[in-house]
């Protein structure tokens, strides 16, 4: 077992057969370091060697972030329990934590601030209090907060929200941390605005993938089935999955764009898109075991989705919604080159999906390699399994009384509700 005075290094050999090492240094996140030969790979071997060093210490990392055993999973997918572990909260949005070995919980509340829960016990003091820049209600607020991969040792963050402070914009912002509990509301560093034509589909979901690189999902900027066509134009940062790197700063940019990004150095389309054809993308995880991005995309008013998100791919919106075409937008349907959802629900089985995570805690061994995720409005949770390019296992798994705004994750994997009427429930077995 690792304690947080050592690394752990993984070992591996690139395509060019160079040998690199990756240093966990007690967190999902990664230090790279490798032989000077290593260093001045070309763009794209570099950008592999981060994604097998992620993908390889996801599966090596400290004794509270073993994955569970998938191979136990065979049969039906298990009923849960929702068991309340902290209230109080005003319209929180999103749980996570820090990957620090603090075993503390951060919650975003909408209207501009996060909170910390340590042992079931809700600190009165915000984490970060940034009520007096954020334009809250609706869909609109502070959305979500990504730790950096290194925040351990760097003390930085990322939030994103939304203001009305010259017009109605996202923004995207690193914060540092000033003590173990506190960050200074001030020293806040803007990566990136994006001006929103109407209030809401603000999409909202940081996050940080294997690769250590920041994905961002954009919402396609309101209003009903996408008026600007947003969804399918390049040229914009909405409706679009964004991926950047937050360690690299460029002429232009206060943020670096990957190299491998599928759109880099094509006219009529932005460097930071990773994949687009996206309506309100708000919640999104990142598979522990593998890897795979699981993304939900609320839907209009027929269906909601769930996509695994893929470089370079279109996801379809406004020509589809999920895998129907949209009836109420003036253009042909042409679904060649589009990529279609693993799976669908129509309403009013639900009228606004939340998206959660794979399962890959211990608690639950029947549980493992589940994606749950949920429904705002129906209040439902559901679970499913997917293998082979497809859905193998699907149930609803309880109808809770609760608004789910989001799924969060601990740092032992184990998965909580986000209840916006102020509730922290986390998931349990069903007791027989």
């Amino acid at each position: 077992m690792l304690t947080s005075k050592h690394a752990q290094t993984a070992v591996f050999r690139s395509a060019t057969g160079v040998a690199g090492r990756c240093v966990l240094t007690q967190r999902q996140g990664i230090q790279y370091t490798s032989a000077p030969s290593c260093r001045h790979s070309k763009p794209m071997i570099k950008s592999l060697q981060r994604l097998l060093c992620g993908l390889i210490l996801f599966a090596t990392l400290p004794g509270y972030a073993a994955v569970c055993d998938e191979m136990k999973t065979e049969g039906l997918i298990p009923s849960i329990t929702l068991k309340e572990i902290a209230d109080g909260l005003r319209e929180p949005v999103q749980l996570t934590h820090a990957g620090d070995g603090g075993r503390r919980l951060f919650v975003v509340e909408q209207q501009g601030t996060i909170r910390i829960i340590k042992n079931g016990v809700l600190d009165p003091t915000p984490f970060l209090d940034i009520r007096d820049r954020v334009s809250s209600g609706g869909e609109k607020g502070l959305l979500s907060v990504a730790f950096h991969p290194r925040y351990k040792d760097n003390g930085l963050f990322y939030v994103n929200y939304t203001t009305r402070q010259n017009g109605l914009q996202t923004i995207i912002a690193e914060f540092k941390r000033t003590s173990v509990n506190r960050a200074n509301p001030a020293r806040e560093r803007v990566l990136l605005k994006v001006r929103q034509p109407w209030g809401n589909h603000n999409g909202g979901q940081l996050a940080f993938g294997p690769d250590g690189y920041l994905y961002v999902g954009m919402g396609d900027g309101g209003a009903a089935n996408d008026p600007h066509d947003n969804g399918q134009r390049l040229t914009t940062l909405l409706g679009a999955m964004l991926r950047i790197d937050v360690d690299q700063k460029m002429s232009s940019r206060s943020y670096g764009i990957p190299s491998d990004n599928p759109f880099v150095g094509q006219a009529n389309a932005r460097d930071e898109i990773w994949a687009y054809g996206l309506r309100n993308p708000w919640r999104f995880s990142f598979d522990a075991a593998n890897g795979v991005l699981y993304l939900a995309d609320v839907g209009q008013n027929r269906f909601e989705e769930i996509d695994i998100i893929e470089k370079g791919h279109n996801y379809g919106w406004n020509i589809m919604e999920g895998n129907i075409c949209t009836p109420d937008v003036n253009r042909q349907c042409d679904q060649s080159g589009l990529t279609s959802p693993i799976f669908v629900y129509p309403q009013p089985e639900g009228f606004s999906i939340t998206g959660g995570f794979v399962y890959r805690g211990t608690k639950i061994p029947a549980l493992c390699g589940t994606y749950i995720y949920g429904d705002y409005v129906t209040k439902k949770i559901w679970g499913l399994r997917y293998a082979g390019k497809k859905v193998t296992n699907h149930r609803q798994l309880v109808k809770s009384r609760y608004s789910i705004s989001s799924f969060g994750q601990d740092e032992v994997l184990e998965l909580y509700v986000v209840d916006h009427g102020g509730k922290i429930l986390k998931i349990v077995a069903t007791e027989n």
